[in-house]
């Protein structure tokens, strides 16, 4: 007969998902796991694999639950320029106040960490950082549609500017930044893509 899960696995990859993102990987030993998941040793590697196999599950999950919705909005925005403003004020207000403050962001914070050896990881990075610099794409190629960028902004690049920003902000308001301070770091290099940055 075969053995059945006194748990729910998607829950328990839930408060993972927590725990990673406000301890990381590398400080988060398999006790604390069983201590924040209520589910003993032997049934999590059963069910998820190693430590290292549910980090990158969580890691996924966070990319799928918290990442990509923001993603979608802002590459379906619109507006250009206000819309990447939109993001990122979203972007500082999260990661200031409420539930996750100074948490930064898990993916941010995997990047910072990561030692290159483990594939499944890197994987989710990349595909993380394509989605966001597309969705930035989206949102300049929008901006110049409506005349909101200088003539000499290469979108490409552009927008790999802004997803390092966006790592930036995470980074630093998890190291204690201020809301302000982030905010015009992020409205200076948003006037930096601007015509009017060009005026005297």
């Amino acid at each position: 007969m075969p053995d059945v899960k006194h748990f729910d696995p998607d829950a328990v990859l839930d408060r993972a998902v927590r725990l990673f993102w406000r301890r990381g990987a590398a400080a988060t030993g398999i006790a604390e796991v069983v201590a924040e998941t209520g589910v003993n040793r032997s049934s999590l590697y059963a069910t998820f694999g190693g430590k290292r196999d549910l980090y990158v599950a969580a890691l996924r999950r966070y990319t799928e639950r918290q990442s990509r919705p923001v993603f979608d909005r802002l590459a379906a925005d619109g507006r250009g320029l206000p819309g990447i403003a939109a993001f990122f004020d979203g972007l500082v207000a999260a990661r200031c106040s409420g539930e996750h403050a100074r948490w930064g962001c898990m993916v941010s914070n995997a990047h910072a960490t990561q030692d290159g050896d483990d594939p499944d990881e890197r994987e989710v990075l990349d595909a993380h950082h394509e989605a966001l610099c597309t969705a930035m794409r989206s949102a300049l190629l929008a901006a110049r549609e409506h005349g909101q960028l200088r003539d000499d902004v290469d979108v490409g690049s552009a927008a790999q500017m802004l997803a390092l920003l966006a790592y930036g902000v995470n980074l630093r308001s998890r190291a204690g930044a201020g809301p302000g301070e982030l905010a015009d770091t992020v409205d200076a290099a948003l006037r930096s893509l601007s015509p009017a940055h060009d005026q005297p």
